[in-house]
């Protein structure tokens, strides 16, 4: 057996080859999945933390078209959310058209201080209504074409100015990592800052540092195994020096302990931007949005979904205040429900959806949306058209608060045209 064989195998058995790549499919899929550079000074831009709202959410429940009347209404005899000032149950009022699901309440005042922007009508111009073939277009960014291969923020982290050798260039917590990252900057897989461990066997760690030190070269690497085995060690030094359990969220924020782990993965963003070790991208998920039955819009499944995402975000947003001039949130989902409800008391599969933006440049207090309207005509097929294509937010966020201008490799093919939502940021 050869040593390059050897100490191939004992990085496999050891678990520190998945350490520093993909990792295994072994951690809930929640968990944010995060790209760093090696120090804050490098970072150019805005850290990025892109949420992905897995399952098709119903965004004509979540950010309500009241304005539309009874081509609203009709459809939707059980789930409708009432207008604003109709009694118990009604909608928020954003600009006296559409209005927040009441349960999102946590977020009003961030819209109305300007620092939470909506998009409606916007999502996915595909027509599918897979939920595996429109999540594979919209992180692939490439709709219609499944031979990509890299995601948006992967080339976007291939293309920007603040390539760098960091083992945190771009690292993953949880089972698998999104196809938005997969790119040439390979993820470093794992579970949290808290409970970074060897398999769970704390007293092995030294061990295999010990090891791995008699092993390799890492002071002056003589191959790509040796290299890679130096990645571990700064790696486990930078962990070691976070103490996930000791954080204390600032300002009195609380984050949301359910929702299968929302608000602990953005706690763990949190931590890490504040501990400078020069976060730039963090993909988050929370799923359980394909309503179809009995879906729950007044007091049910959906609603405290959609209690978990609004609490998750304001607690962010007031853990992060004096950090958020320089961090752009934005949601997304692979696409909307149809306008009428079913026999089921739900929802299916259909088009245009919501996105948010908070922080950053945002300009907020604002619902930026070509609004197609609800009536039968305007329908796509039963949905909520699209005017708003979702690539177009992202692009905008990337050239003017990233300060990557290479849309054309990030989202090829794609026309840009700026919606105007985000200010610039000074790179200067």
């Amino acid at each position: 057996m050869t040593q390059k064989t050897s100490r191939r195998d004992f990085l496999k058995t050891s678990g520190l080859l998945g350490a520093v790549g993909i990792g295994a499919n072994l951690f809930p899929k929640w968990m944010p999945r995060l790209a760093f550079a090696k120090s804050q000074a490098q970072v150019r831009g805005d850290v990025l933390v892109a949420i992905f709202l897995r399952g098709g959410i119903d965004g004509l429940s979540a950010v309500v078209p009241y304005g539309d009347g009874k081509h609203y209404y009709d459809a939707r005899p059980t789930l409708a959310v009432g207008a604003p000032g109709s009694g118990s149950g009604a909608a928020i009022d954003l600009d006296g058209y559409f209005g927040l699901h009441p349960i999102m309440a946590p977020l009003a005042d961030l819209y109305r201080d300007g620092h939470l922007a909506v998009v409606h009508a916007a999502g996915l111009t595909d027509s599918t209504r897979s939920h595996f073939d429109a999540m594979q277009f919209m992180e692939y960014g490439t709709p219609g074409n499944k031979t990509t291969g890299t995601g948006w923020i992967g080339r976007h982290l291939q293309t920007a100015a603040t390539r760098n050798d960091s083992p945190f260039r771009a690292v993953g917590m949880g089972a698998m990592v999104p196809n938005s990252l997969r790119g040439t900057v390979t993820p470093l897989s794992l579970r949290s800052i808290a409970d970074f461990h060897l398999r769970g066997r704390e007293g092995e760690l030294r061990r295999a540092q010990d090891s791995l030190a008699r092993l390799y070269h890492q002071a002056a690497p003589q191959d790509e195994l040796d290299a890679q085995a130096g990645l571990v060690f700064e790696t486990v030094d930078i962990l070691q020096s976070l103490n996930g359990d000791g954080y204390q969220p600032a300002n009195g924020a609380v984050y949301p302990e359910d929702g299968d782990g929302f608000g602990f993965a953005l706690r763990q963003v949190a931590q890490l931007i504040k501990a400078n070790v020069g976060l730039e991208v963090a993909c988050i998920d929370l799923g359980g949005w394909d309503t179809h039955e009995n879906q729950g819009t007044h007091g049910g499944f959906f609603q405290h979904q959609l209690n978990t995402l609004a609490r998750g975000l304001a607690a962010f947003y007031t853990d992060m205040q004096e950090y958020m001039s320089g961090v752009s949130v934005v949601t997304m989902s692979e696409f909307g429900r149809r306008v009428a409800e079913n026999a089921s008391y739900g929802t299916d599969h259909g088009h245009g959806n919501f996105m948010l933006l908070m922080g950053g440049g945002a300009q907020g207090g604002q619902v930026y949306a070509n609004w197609p309207t609800l009536a039968p005509e305007r329908l796509n097929d039963g949905d909520l058209a699209i005017t708003t294509d979702y690539r177009d937010v992202l692009a905008e966020v990337l050239t003017r608060r990233l300060n990557n201008p290479a849309i054309d490799q990030i989202f090829p093919g794609l026309a840009h045209t700026a919606p105007n939502i985000v200010v610039p940021r000074s790179f200067a």
